[in-house]
């Protein structure tokens, strides 16, 4: 038998898929991981430790390839397992004349490529959402920290910007009961907030020296509030719309995994009498937990 034709088997497919599948389930860890910071601190700590977790995920070189082999995973998957679900309704055009698929197969087994698709469908929603305006649009406003103190008859409101190098650039000076702005220079009233500080901001998120034009850092995306605000019935209309789309998704997921893990080890081989009842039950204890702690995340910050 050719490589060729061992590549092309539906032997090989299964395990391609299996290959993809674990893999994507070692993607949920690390994304639940990330995810968890959302509602395990707060305020300005959990703002920070959030958007410092997305700027790692988006410029570490070892995760931005992991990133890319991510991509290929979900659609290679998809697609995968959509054409394997053809193949296999292809082979058999007519059903059996007796015909009792659940003495055979678990509930979720039968609907594996419907599952997939609702997933799919999920993820392209989601990263439209939140990836696209990230990576492509660049519609993410950067992290700022804002304090109020007094200073003699005045009150102030000064904004100050992270720099991944973990300083605090004081960005803008406004003094509340009036609302004027102050040149942060002079103290003086300036006519507005572009041009009080001695810095200026570059490329949507790089801050550089008006002086000098020397680059003192780069801001994070303050991808914290993005989140937070996407949930919050307060700052969305569609909140609500888009929290039930995700709870959904999640049991959707969990369906999908409750049959997908251990069916995975089964493709490539992997069974034995005393290790498979074990990866039986932690397949299905990952099933439960996982998508039930991202959707709990949406919940948590949906009712802030």
């Amino acid at each position: 038998m050719s490589v060729k034709t061992v590549l092309s088997s539906s032997i090989m497919k299964k395990v391609w898929m299996a290959l993809t599948g674990l893999f994507l389930c070692t993607f949920l860890i690390g994304h639940l991981a990330g995810n968890l910071q959302l509602i395990m601190k707060t305020g300005e700590e959990g703002r920070r430790a959030f958007n410092e977790y997305a700027y790692f995920m988006g410029h570490n070189p070892f995760i931005k390839v992991l990133s890319y082999v991510t991509y290929f995973s979900i659609l290679f998957h998809a697609f995968q397992g959509l054409y394997l679900a053809y193949q296999n309704k292809k082979a058999r055009p007519q059903g059996y004349a007796y015909n009792s698929p659940s003495a055979n197969s678990s509930l979720p087994s039968r609907y594996m490529a419907t599952l997939g698709t609702i997933i799919l469908v999920f993820i392209v929603t989601h990263m439209a959402n939140f990836w696209w305006r990230a990576k492509i649009t660049e519609d993410i406003p950067l992290h700022y920290k804002v304090i109020e103190q007094e200073q003699g008859p005045q009150k102030l409101r000064i904004s100050y910007a992270l720099t991944t190098q973990g300083d605090y650039l004081p960005f803008s000076v406004r003094e509340v009961n009036s609302g004027t702005y102050l040149d942060m220079r002079t103290g003086q009233p300036a006519t507005g907030n572009e041009d009080t500080c001695s810095f200026q901001i570059k490329d949507k998120h790089s801050f550089y020296d008006k002086n000098s034009n020397l680059k003192l850092g780069e801001g994070y995306k303050d991808l914290h509030t993005v989140v937070m605000d996407f949930f919050n019935p307060a700052k969305n209309s569609m909140a609500l719309f888009y929290l039930l789309l995700y709870v959904i998704s999640m049991a959707v997921l969990s369906f999908h995994l409750w049959h997908g893990f251990a069916s995975g080890f089964q493709s490539l081989g992997l069974n034995h009498k005393k290790y498979t009842p074990l990866l039986h039950w932690v397949g299905r204890a990952f099933a439960l937990v996982v998508p039930a702690l991202f959707a709990l995340i949406t919940v948590l910050i949906y009712m802030k």
